[in-house]
C-alpha cells in the first residue's frame, strides 16, 4: 500500500495539490458554520435519574428553573413602594416574554426566600426554553435585554445555570482565539529553529492547514447529524495543528535523510512513505483508537470529542501520507531553501549524538539511571490517592463573570440555594396526606432548610404552615417537590442528601425521580465510573493488538502500556496537585475544586493516544534497524539517534498548541491545555531518553519475543519494513574500549 501511494505522489504530484488546494477551499466553506451548529452542556447521562426527572418536569411542569434574574435596588430596599412598582413592571415584562416560562418573583409571592437578607435584592426565577443550541441562543438574548440597570433605580444581574452555560459558551471562543494567537506564531519559531530552512518549516504548515480545516468542516457536519459540545473546537484544532506538524516533522526528516545519503527525488519519497509514511499510519492508528474509547460513555460532551478526535486525527494522518509526498516531490532540493545561519544539531546521516550517547548511557547503566526517574514520576503520582471529581459550575469562570457572581450572592445572601434545589417529580397524583407526609421527612434530612410542595412548605422535620401551598407544583397526573438546602452545593454532603433522599420510602406505591445539579453530579459520576474499565479496557486491548501487529511483539506492547501509565499518572497526579488542591491558583487565576471528571477522562485519553504516537516515533526506527541485522545496542542507540531529535521536536511543538490553553479563563480548559502538555513533554523526554532504552537493556532478547503461533500470524498479517533499501544502515558510533555488555541476537 505504502509503495502505490509513493507511486501516486511521484507521479500525479501537481494532481495531487490541486484537489488539495480545492479540498481545503471546500471544507473552509463547510467548516465556517461549524460555531453555530455545536452546543453547550452534554455532561449528563441521558438516561440517568437526574435527566429522566428534568425531561417529566420539562414536559409537565413547563421545565426546571434555569435562569436567576437577580435585582437589586440602587436606593433602599427591594420592599419600598417605587422599588416594589418598578419590580412588578419588570416581571410583566418578563412574563411577556416568548423564550421564558414560569416566571416566579418576590413581588408575586412575597416568599421570604426569594428575597436577601439585607432586603437590598430579590430573586425572579424563569425557566428558558429550548433544546441545547436554542436555549444558549435564547439565553443570550434574555440577557442582553434584561441584564443591566433599569429605569426606577433597579439592577439585575442574571445567572442559574442557562446563565452558566450562556458564559462558558462565550469563553471557550474567546479562550480558543486567545490560544491559537499565541500557538501559531510560537509554532512557526520552533519549526524555523528545528528545520534551519524556511522552505521546510513551512511545510508542516500546510499539512496543519488542511487538518485544521477538516477538523472544523467535520464538526459542522457532525453538528447537523449529532449533538457536538462546543469544547470540541480546542481539541479539534490543539490536535489538529499539533498532530499534522508532528506527521509532516517525521516524514520531511526522513526525506533529508535520504537525500542527504545521495538517494534520487524520487527514490527518497519512496523510502519515506515506505517508512515514515508507515509509522504516520500506526501512530494515527493508535491515537484514533484511544480517543474513540470515549464513544462508550453517553454523555455526549465525551461522545463529540471520540467523534471529533478521530476524525481529526484521521484528516491529519491523510494529508500527511497524501500530500505532503507530493509536495516534497515537487519540491525536491529545494526542501532546504532558505537555510538559516544557526548551526546543525544533528549528523550527515540524520542521527542526533545526544540523544545516541543519552541512549548508550543509560543501556550501559539501566538501572542507576531508571530508578530516578521512576521516583519522581511516583512521587508526581502521589496527590491521585486524593483525588475527588465534580462537574463544572460557575467557579469554572474568571471571578468577574455575572452568573458567577449572582451565584456566590445567592449563597452568601439568601436563605437556602433555590439554584441548587433537588427537584423531585412523581409521575401520577398524590394525595395531600401522603405528600405532606412524605415532605416531612425529607425536611428532617440533615442539611434541608425547607421543602416547597403545592401542600404547603415544610421546615425541621415538622408540619408548620411555614408558607402556603405551591399549586403550581401540582398536576392531575403529577407532583413537583422541591428540597433546598443550605449545604455547599456538589460538596460531600449535598451528595450524600442526594442519596438520602432516594433512599427514603415514598408515598404508596409511587416511584419518585429526583433531579438538580447535584443529583445530576451524583449521576455522572456514578455513568462515567461504571464504565470508565470498559473504555480503559478498550484503550489497552486495542493499543496492544496494534502495537503487536506493528512490532511482531508482545512484550514491546506491555512494556509500552506500563510506561504510558507511568507517565500519565504522573501527569494527572501534578494536575490533581494544582488544580484540586490549589497549588498555583493564585499564578493561573482559578479556583480549587474537584477535578472536572469529564475532562480527566477525556485528558487521559488524549495523552494516553499521544504518548503512543511517540512510542510509535521511536519504536519504529529501532524495529527497522533491528530487522535490518542491527543487534539490540546497536538498534536502540542508533534508533533513538535518529528519532530523539525528531520525537522532541515534535513534542515542543505538540506542547505547545496545548500548553497555550493555560491562558484560558476557563478553570477545565486550563487543566486540560497544560495536562495534556505535561503529559506530552514527560513522555518525550523521560519516558522516551531514559525509561525506554533502559527497559530494552533489561529485557534483553526477549524484548522481540511472540510466541510461534502469534509469530506465524505477524509474518502472515502483520505489517514489515520489507520495502527497498534506498540508503545504507548506519554503523553504531565508536564505542569505548570496554567489551559490550549488551545481548546481541
Amino acid at each position: 500500500m505504502f509503495d502505490r501511494l509513493a507511486e501516486l505522489a511521484i507521479r500525479r504530484s501537481r494532481l495531487i495539490l490541486i484537489v488539495a488546494v480545492v479540498a481545503v477551499a471546500l471544507m473552509g466553506a463547510v467548516g465556517s458554520g461549524a460555531f453555530t451548529k455545536l452546543k453547550g452542556g452534554g455532561f449528563d447521562d441521558p438516561g440517568s435519574e437526574s435527566t429522566r426527572a428534568t425531561k417529566v418536569i420539562e414536559d409537565k411542569f413547563g421545565g426546571e428553573t434555569n435562569l436567576i434574574l437577580l435585582v437589586r435596588a440602587d436606593k433602599g430596599r427591594i420592599d419600598a413602594p417605587a422599588a416594589q412598582g418598578d419590580g412588578r413592571a419588570l416581571v410583566a415584562d418578563l412574563k411577556k416574554e416568548k423564550h421564558l416560562d414560569n416566571v416566579v418573583s418576590y413581588w408575586d409571592t412575597k416568599s421570604p426566600t426569594l428575597r436577601s437578607e439585607d432586603g437590598r435584592e430579590a430573586m425572579v426565577l424563569a425557566h428558558v426554553k429550548g433544546d441545547a443550541t436554542q436555549l444558549e441562543k435564547n439565553t443570550t438574548s434574555v440577557i442582553d435585554d434584561y441584564s443591566g440597570p433599569h429605569e426606577g433605580g433597579l439592577s439585575v444581574r442574571a445567572g442559574g445555570g442557562a446563565a452558566v452555560n450562556s458564559d462558558m459558551s462565550t469563553q471557550v471562543v474567546d479562550d480558543l482565539l486567545l490560544a491559537e494567537l499565541i500557538a501559531i506564531p510560537l509554532t512557526l519559531v520552533l519549526l524555523l529553529f528545528v528545520f534551519g530552512s524556511v522552505v521546510a518549516a513551512l511545510l508542516p504548515l500546510a499539512i496543519a492547514i488542511f487538518a485544521i480545516a477538516g477538523s472544523f468542516a467535520q464538526l459542522s457536519i457532525l453538528g447537523s447529524i449529532t449533538d457536538v459540545s462546543n469544547t470540541a473546537t480546542n481539541l479539534t484544532t490543539a490536535l489538529g495543528l499539533g498532530l499534522a506538524i508532528d506527521y509532516a516533522l517525521l516524514m520531511i526528516s526522513r526525506f533529508r535523510e535520504q537525500l542527504t545519503a545521495g538517494a534520487s527525488v524520487d527514490d527518497a519519497v519512496r523510502k519515506t512513505v515506505h517508512t515514515a509514511g508507515r509509522t504516520v499510519a500506526f501512530s494515527a492508528a493508535t491515537v484514533a483508537a484511544a480517543l474513540a474509547a470515549l464513544l462508550v460513555f453517553p454523555q455526549y460532551f465525551l461522545r463529540s470529542f471520540g467523534y471529533a478526535g478521530v476524525g481529526v486525527v484521521a484528516i491529519a494522518a491523510l494529508g500527511t501520507m497524501f500530500v505532503m509526498p507530493a509536495l516534497l516531490k515537487a519540491l525536491g532540493h529545494r526542501v532546504n531553501s532558505g537555510k538559516l545561519p544557526w548551526p546543525k544539531t544533528g549528523r550527515a546521516d540524520g542521527r542526533t549524538p545526544l540523544w545516541g550517547r543519552l541512549a548508550r548511557t543509560v543501556m550501559r547503566r539501566p538501572v542507576l539511571t531508571a530508578v530516578p526517574v521512576l521516583a519522581v514520576l511516583l512521587v508526581a503520582a502521589s496527590p491521585l490517592l486524593g483525588i475527588t471529581f465534580g462537574t463544572p459550575d460557575e467557579r469554572v469562570l474568571p471571578d468577574d463573570a455575572q452568573s458567577r457572581q449572582v451565584s456566590a450572592t445567592l449563597r452568601e445572601n439568601f436563605d437556602g440555594n433555590d439554584d441548587a434545589a433537588l427537584h423531585i417529580v412523581i409521575n401520577q397524583s398524590v394525595d395531600k396526606a401522603p405528600l405532606a407526609s412524605y415532605a416531612t421527612k425529607l425536611a428532617g434530612l440533615d442539611g434541608v432548610t425547607r421543602v416547597e410542595t403545592s401542600a404547603g412548605t415544610y421546615a425541621d422535620g415538622k408540619d408548620p404552615a411555614g408558607g402556603p401551598g405551591n399549586a403550581a407544583l401540582s398536576r392531575a397526573d403529577a407532583q413537583r417537590i422541591n428540597v433546598v438546602s443550605d449545604l455547599e452545593p456538589k460538596s460531600d454532603a449535598a451528595q450524600s442528601l442526594v442519596k438520602d433522599v432516594r433512599t427514603l420510602a415514598p408515598p404508596a406505591g409511587s416511584d419518585p425521580l429526583v433531579g438538580g445539579i447535584d443529583a445530576e453530579l451524583v449521576d455522572s459520576k456514578d455513568s462515567i465510573s461504571g464504565l470508565l474499565p470498559v473504555a480503559i479496557g478498550l484503550v489497552v486491548l486495542t493499543t496492544f493488538l496494534l502495537l503487536f501487529l506493528f512490532t511482531g511483539s508482545v512484550v514491546q506492547p506491555l512494556r509500552a502500556l506500563v510506561l504510558n501509565m507511568l507517565s500519565l499518572g504522573a501527569t494527572l497526579g501534578v494536575m490533581t496537585w494544582i488544580f484540586q488542591d490549589g497549588h498555583l491558583s493564585g499564578l493561573l487565576g482559578f479556583t480549587a475544586q474537584p477535578m472536572e471528571l469529564a475532562m480527566t477522562v477525556l485528558m487521559f485519553c488524549i495523552a494516553f493516544g499521544l504518548s503512543m504516537d511517540y512510542e510509535v516515533f521511536v519504536t519504529s526506527r529501532i524495529k527497522e534497524l533491528h530487522d535490518q541485522g542491527a543487534d539490540n545496542e546497536t538498534a536502540v542507540t542508533n534508533g533513538l539517534g535518529h528519532t530523539g531529535r525528531i520525537v522532541s521536536a515534535a513534542a515542543c511543538l505538540l506542547a505547545v498548541s496545548f500548553l497555550a490553553f493555560g491562558t484560558a479563563k476557563l478553570s477545565f480548559m486550563q487543566m486540560f491545555g497544560l495536562g495534556s502538555g505535561l503529559a506530552i513533554l514527560i513522555d518525550a523526554v523521560a519516558v522516551r531518553g531514559v525509561l525506554v532504552p533502559a527497559a530494552m537493556r533489561l529485557l534483553g532478547r526477549s524484548a522481540w519475543y511472540a510466541p510461534g503461533f502469534l509469530r506465524t500470524f505477524h509474518n502472515r498479517y502483520g505489517l514489515s519494513e520489507g520495502g527497498p533499501e534506498l540508503a545504507a544502515v548506519p554503523t553504531a558510533e565508536p564505542e569505548p574500549t570496554a567489551e559490550s555488555p549488551f545481548v546481541r541476537h
